[in-house]
């Protein structure tokens, strides 16, 4: 950041001085222009040395006084007055006010200059009124010619900038194009998945064997969880609400396929039912510790849902890790916090330790 300051610094620094120089040199070559008979060219180089330095550090005083105000009144415009809402209104304004303040910094250096040359004002070009007029609008035209090259920097500066922006939204909405089709792939990959099928079923038909109620209830809860993912994956946001009850229903499935091998607690302060998160966040951090852990009955899993404060959500899951390696593409994670960064959301935070995996989810109002 410092030494981005430093760049800024020195640019503008350096385009103080190029307009100075160019301020100058375009003093001597319009007011030539102007005028190349006049008395002030015929003795130029014929005064002494002394009043050559003296003529030529007055010019310069000058261009330096109608560059900075020329550099002052574009800034001070583009703030008060911007090109982009009122453009003509702008272009008038700022070419009078660079006139009207270009005749103030010359009334100001014929005074100057009458008070240097004192008795010598006769010879002086500046009090020969014959010319003054055509040396005025000179300094009128440097003026507004230093003002239309800040004015044609302010814009080009203006444009990039703009096209930058336009660029990075083009790409936060690709990304999140992307993430939501992830998304939506996680979701439909547990719709098709014939292993999520199978085993449901299975249970489905064991607990209507032994318990019609309850094999209703888990029909009940199977049709809720393919219901949630056909209407909601596709959400940029929903309520907590909505989503704790798609998960009490995934939750209710998966107790009764595996049992006693996973332990889950929920505790989580209704003041934040009214928040949002992406979908099927709580989902995949619960399908994420079941995936990298074991489920056994003698040390089941423990898997928690609880509120940390009114705006965050924490999800944590005791470590008993599987024996060899677990294949896992490690999407689910990098999804919820893709999708997170390209909502504008505070990432969620992921807390490991040698007996907890923890991950805080922001939610947002």
């Amino acid at each position: 950041m410092m030494i981005n300051e430093i760049n800024q610094y020195l640019v503008r620094r350096w385009k103080r001085v190029l307009y100075t120089l160019l301020s100058l040199l375009l003093y001597y070559i319009i007011s030539f222009l102007l005028h190349p008979g006049a008395y002030y060219w015929k003795i130029l180089f014929t005064q002494p040395i002394t009043v050559i330095f003296c003529d030529i550090g007055l010019s310069l005083l000058f261009c330096i006084l109608i560059s900075r105000f020329s550099i002052f009144l574009n800034k001070t415009l583009n703030k008060k007055l911007p090109w982009t809402e009122k453009t003509l209104q702008r272009a008038l304004t700022q070419i009078l006010l660079q006139i009207a303040g270009v005749i103030v910094i010359v009334l100001f250096q014929i005074a100057l200059s009458m008070l240097f040359y004192d008795e010598e004002c006769a010879d002086d070009p500046l009090c020969d009124f014959e010319d003054l007029w055509m040396w005025a609008i000179g300094s009128i035209i440097i003026g507004l010619i230093i003002g239309s090259i800040n004015t044609g920097s302010y814009l080009i500066d203006n444009w990039k900038k703009t096209a930058l922006e336009a660029a990075d939204q083009r790409l936060k909405a690709a990304d999140m194009k992307r993430a939501v089709t992830e998304a939506e792939l996680n979701a439909l990959k547990l719709q098709i998945d014939p292993h999520f099928v199978f085993n449901n079923l299975s249970v489905l038909s064991e607990l209507i064997l032994k318990d019609q109620k309850l094999g209703y209830e888990f029909s009940e809860n199977f049709s809720k969880v393919y219901r949630y993912l056909l209407v909601n994956s596709r959400k940029d946001l929903i309520a907590l609400s909505e989503e704790l009850k798609f998960v009490e229903s995934y939750i209710f499935l998966l107790q009764n396929r595996i049992g006693q091998g996973v332990n889950f607690k929920i505790n989580i302060d209704k003041a934040s039912f009214g928040l949002f998160l992406p979908p099927l966040t709580l989902q995949l951090l619960i399908e994420n510790a079941l995936k990298h852990n074991q489920t056994t009955k003698t040390n089941p899993l423990q898997v928690s849902v609880y509120s940390q404060s009114d705006t965050e959500l924490v999800v944590e899951n005791t470590i008993i890790p599987i024996q060899g390696s677990v294949s896992s593409s490690g999407t689910g994670l990098k999804n919820i916090i893709g999708r997170y960064d390209l909502l504008g959301l505070t990432a969620p935070t992921i807390i490991q330790n040698e007996n907890s995996f923890k991950v805080i989810i922001n939610l947002k109002s």
